[in-house]
């Protein structure tokens, strides 16, 4: 409680402030001091300001020092907000925007923010509840009321689902944590949650500091325990789910542009002993009729796990080199693993340089820290550093001269440690790694030099046991340059290397980077896409994936994936069927497993075989639609795989549906989850909802209903919603060779008002390797599509912008497909000219189809057909 830490602030003057979008801020001081947890910071300065109509900024900072703030260079963002009508004063204690006010208390102080709209209160701290600013401890709380359904506050393994349940704690701190541990703090630290109102009604709240915290969630109260930094806090308004992630997506950084390959399927497994093993899992997936985009290697390449170096036995250089050009001869991507930790060895170039140029952290005592990873001993680079950036591409450049590769995959950048200790030195005559325990500390570590940065006065729940902030990691009391601790900048790491990592594969490559990071944080998804860890070959963890995928996404991540078929552990047959149907469907897609395990490629096991190749032949049939809301993400911060209340808020069931997703607005996936099963309990949202694998199969639900699916063994449901109109592309092993195919419109009417119906979808297309994603004449096409089902008219119609580069490809639309015209169809006697070409509709099973088209796609075009009464 309060009282055992604090006593209550009070307001002392409204005063002036240039930098503050109001125009004003409240000084308070504290009334009473108490020490527990350390001293109280006697006078705070809270600023306030709208940035935008939707978005009020709070900060709450010591008015006489100043205090750890995330660097903007970070996360860039806007420091003046606009002008308010409103400003504070004595009298006036509340600031307004058009969307969101805040209103205080003198004494003691206290806030609320509310709608304007409705007046309904989104973030209340009482008087009545605690509120504490000390150095090391940062407090305050908020009401939650009965109703609310909050989301976010990654991330960790949730083993209640997505949503977050009273009498739960989430603690943010970057941790070596594989991902099968549930309910604890893992590799990424997101201070922000969503909550959805009766109504439907959304609102999100952004904590924008670093340091480890613990989020306690009582049911009546949402309580912040912060070990340092300031209190800011960004309010957005929505009021829709979707719009929320798009606001705070424009404010910690818009999804990063992925090219198009990197939606294609990826494959890897720790233990790929030489080249001639990778060459020979290509040829079996191309044997098997499978696809198979890119081909990755993790730290089996390495000379003695050493970044930037080729095992010059298994892996040498030319013939490495000559696997990569093969595979880009076939239109295929090779991406590679780096690790942070260099290892300090007088003949290795990449250590010795970064040496030189003085980029490592370093302990109390000034000198590099010495910590412990694959290699054995290894510095840790600070990307923090002025020079860090010049470092690097230095060493991806001079490394992509021998191998070629297509993208980075950064791990182990929480940072994992396999030593715990405020300083630590290798010992003579040791040999370090020990061989056959690689993650055995093979180090002498002290904690004599500790400082209060080692021991703070509060606990974090790190790791589920309130675990030493130093646990598997840099010790808290190194420093970043220019002093900066790793105590305040532990939560930055990954997203400072995926920072670093992207900007030199740019320079590079010189085209659109793909990075793939463990540790995530903030902004991490605008250069960054992400995987889920370490899990395990089991049901469960199938299960939580998908509870993990969505709050990548609410976090601004949208391109991310688990470890198809389960990471550590032997797959079983059946989960790994199971797990590629739904795998198929991740935004990033990849079946990855470590050295201890089975094999367990998709070739296999024939029935594995036979589903992914059903599974994957729709993936890449969809490609167009995906690639598109690939687009929507970059441009406009939407995730791609989305809760299901992202398109029916208004639903309270879909609140709580966590196993099943949709891709979009309006493409539900349906899984099985579970074993020995053959049918599936899923839940459709009001509407119709079509096969996608099966046109002639629908199911209608007038208010929202659970129904009961078949799910044989080669099979996952996969249905596109009434009012969507789905683009795709013709199958191929390839992205490259599916990309050269012609198009169908995939047009979904209401099956139950077929007479006064409408549909839409949108269609973007670019080259790829340009760096960036936006429309330019020349360089990309953006088509708009618009169907009506009237009377007897069906009418389907584009609208194209910059057609130009879709012309140059020569793209075409061959076939059209028209789902729920009901007891009509197209009449087959008419001759209707679409391009000067005649139309000849075909029906079956109540699908509608117009083929042979051949309409240019970059060229505007409208089909208009009769209908009559189903024969």
């Amino acid at each position: 409680m309060i009282a055992a830490v604090s006593r209550e602030y009070r307001v002392l003057s409204v005063i002036e402030q240039a930098n503050a979008g109001g125009g004003s801020a409240i000084l308070v001081e504290i009334a009473d001091r108490i020490d527990d947890f350390g001293p109280d910071i006697g006078r705070l300065l809270i600023s306030v300001s709208y940035e935008t109509d939707e978005r009020l900024h709070l900060m709450i900072t010591d008015a006489d020092s100043p205090r750890w703030e995330i660097p903007f260079q970070l996360i860039p963002r806007s420091m003046d907000g606009n002008s308010s009508s409103a400003r504070f004063s004595q009298e006036v204690r509340k600031i307004t925007s058009p969307k969101l006010q805040l209103s205080y208390t003198v004494n003691p102080f206290s806030f609320t923010v509310t709608r304007v709209s409705n007046g309904e209160i989104l973030f209340d701290s009482p008087s009545s509840s605690s509120f504490v600013f000390k150095d090391q401890y940062l407090e305050i709380s908020t009401r939650i009321p009965a109703q609310a359904a909050l989301y976010g506050l990654g991330e960790s393994t949730r083993s209640d689902g997505f949503r977050i349940l009273p009498n739960s704690t989430y603690t943010l701190w970057a941790a070596d944590t594989g991902a099968d541990n549930t309910d604890v703090n893992l590799y990424g630290s997101h201070p922000f949650y969503m909550d959805v109102r009766s109504g439907g009604q959304a609102y999100g709240v952004l904590l924008l500091n670093s340091n480890g915290m613990d989020v306690n969630y009582e049911g009546e109260f949402l309580t912040y325990k912060v070990l340092g930094g300031v209190f800011d806090f960004y309010f957005f308004a929505g009021p829709s789910p979707l719009s929320v992630v798009q606001q705070y997506t424009a404010l910690v950084g818009k999804p990063a542009a992925m090219p198009y390959w990197s939606l294609g399927f990826h494959q890897c497994r720790w233990g790929y002993k030489n080249v001639s093993q990778v060459e020979h899992v290509v040829a079996e997936y191309k044997k098997a009729n499978l696809p198979l985009e890119v081909m990755w290697n993790d730290i089996d390449h390495m000379d003695v796990y050493k970044d930037f170096t080729l095992d010059p036995v298994n892996y040498p250089a030319e013939q490495l080199r000559a696997f990569v050009e093969k595979l880009h001869k076939n239109g295929q991507r090779y991406v590679l693993i780096v690790d942070p930790g260099l290892k300090p060895e007088k003949n290795y170039e990449t250590y010795r340089r970064a040496k030189e140029m003085d980029v490592f952290i370093k302990d109390v005592q000034g000198k590099p820290y010495l910590g412990q990873v694959w290699p054995g001993p290894v510095h840790f680079p600070d990307f923090l550093h002025p020079r860090a950036l010049e470092f690097w591409t230095g060493e991806v450049s001079r490394f992509h001269k021998e191998v070629p590769f297509d993208g980075l995959w950064i791990d182990m950048n929480e940072a994992s440690n396999f030593c715990q200790g405020v300083t630590c030195t290798l010992p003579a005559n040791v040999t370090c790694p020990i061989p056959g325990s690689f993650t055995q500390c093979c180090l002498v570590c002290s904690n004599d030099l500790a400082t209060k940065w080692d021991n703070p006065p509060y606990a974090i729940n790190n790791a589920g046991t309130h675990r030493s902030l130093g646990g598997k990691t840099i010790p808290t009391s190194a420093t970043h340059y220019n002093g900066t601790l790793e105590y305040n900048a532990h939560n930055l790491y990954g997203l400072a290397e995926a920072i670093v990592i992207n900007s030199a594969l740019k320079t590079v490559v010189k085209k659109r980077p793909f990075v793939l990071s463990r540790s995530t944080f903030a902004g991490s998804g605008r250069v960054t896409a992400h995987w889920l860890g370490d899990n395990r070959a089991s049901w469960n963890d199938l299960k939580y994936s998908i509870s993990g995928i969505l709050g990548a996404g609410l976090a601004g991540i949208p391109m991310v994936g688990a470890d198809i078929c389960g990471f550590s552990g032997n797959t079983t047959e059946e989960l790994c069927n199971r797990w590629i149907q739904l795998g198929a469907f991740y935004p990033f897609s990849r079946d990855h497993n470590d050295f201890f395990s089975s094999p367990q490629e998709l070739f296999v096991w024939k029935s594995v075989t036979r589903s992914a190749r059903k599974a994957l032949e729709l993936r890449y049939k969809l490609l167009p639609y995906l690639y598109t809301l690939s687009f929507e993400a970059h441009t406009l911060g939407s995730p791609v795989a989305r809760p299901l209340f992202f398109t029916f808020p208004n639903d309270r069931a879909t609140l709580d549906i966590d196993k099943q997703f949709l891709l979009g607005r309006g493409v539900l996936i349906s899984p099985v989850l579970t074993p020995n099963a053959t049918t599936v309990k899923a839940y459709f949202p009001q509407g119709t909802w079509y096969s996608l694998f099966d046109y002639t199969k629908y199911v209608t639900s007038p208010s929202g209903s659970y129904q009961q699916l078949d799910a044989p063994w080669d099979t996952i449901n996969v249905h596109v919603h009434e009012g969507s109109i789905i683009p795709m592309q013709e199958f191929a092993l390839t992205t490259r060779l599916a990309r050269k195919t012609p198009f169908t419109l995939v047009v979904a009417f209401s099956s139950t008002d077929s007479e006064n119906s409408t549909a839409s979808g949108e269609l973007f297309l670019d080259d790829d390797d340009a760096l960036e994603m936006k429309l330019a004449e020349g360089k990309s096409s953006f088509i708009k599509f618009a169907a009506s089902s009237i009377g007897n008219r069906l009418s389907v119609k584009s609208r194209v912008s910059y057609g130009e580069f879709a012309l140059q490809q020569k793209w075409i639309i061959s076939k059209v497909v028209v789902l729920g015209l009901g007891s009509f169809a197209l009449e087959k006697q008419q001759q209707e000219l679409v391009n000067g070409k005649t139309l000849l509709p075909q029906s079956a099973d109540h699908v509608e189809e117009v083929n042979e088209l051949n309409l240019p796609l970059g060229k505007p075009f409208h089909i208009s057909l009769k209908m009559a009464s189903y024969q």
